[in-house]
């Protein structure tokens, strides 16, 4: 049996740790045992579990710790190092959409509005229910590219499975289209259906 301990890891990492773990086992199979400290992470875990083929069982241990057991029969697929990893929405939570279209927040001085806006990608990287996906456009492109002070918190985001898109035109636009650092790019068909689909929109 080998044990993962993902406490206090936020997706995809205890996936991630746990198909790391399984490739361990080899073709011969056997026990993957992962203490998680989230319902979402056992959701997460099962479902991989489930696509794979893997007997799967998870138990609550106490406040805030589960454990996920899986059970890979000898010559199971073993999971693919380049094997997409996603992350569970949690249910009944809202398509919140986070539009952000300009390097600064509100109107006054220019420092002030883009230490504003740091401070609220910050505070929003915090939130306990994240937003489902980050839209960036026009001079807001250039938070998602190298050297943006946000780039540590929006990439803590994507990791919690926060989707994020930058507008393709803006960043070529601007020149930043080598520069993109977190996300994927995306175009105003997308921006318009994003928004379209959301119950609700932030702009900071």
């Amino acid at each position: 049996m080998l044990k993962v301990n993902a406490m206090g890891d936020t997706c995809p990492i205890p996936v991630v740790k746990t198909k790391d773990a399984i490739r361990q086992l080899g073709a011969d199979g056997g026990v993957v045992e992962t203490l998680v400290d989230n319902e979402i992470a056992v959701q997460n875990l099962t479902k991989m579990a489930n696509q794979k083929g893997y007997g799967v069982e998870s138990e609550k241990l106490g406040e805030n710790e589960y454990r996920v057991t899986m059970t890979v029969g000898a010559g199971a697929g073993l999971p693919a190092e380049n094997e997409e990893t996603l992350c569970a929405v949690p249910a009944g939570q809202k398509n919140t959409v986070v539009v952000v279209a300009a390097d600064h927040m509100g109107e006054g001085q220019g420092e002030l509005g883009k230490n504003l806006l740091k401070a609220f990608l910050y505070a929003l990287s915090q939130q306990e229910r994240l937003p489902k996906t980050l839209l960036f456009y026009n001079g807001g492109a250039s938070l998602t590219c190298q050297g943006s002070l946000s780039l540590e918190d929006l990439q803590s985001m994507a990791e919690r499975g926060v989707e994020i898109l930058t507008c393709g035109t803006c960043l070529n636009f601007y020149g930043l289209t080598e520069k993109l650092a977190v996300g994927g790019v995306t175009n105003m068909y997308d921006i318009v259906e994003k928004q379209m689909a959301a119950d609700l929109i932030v702009r900071p």
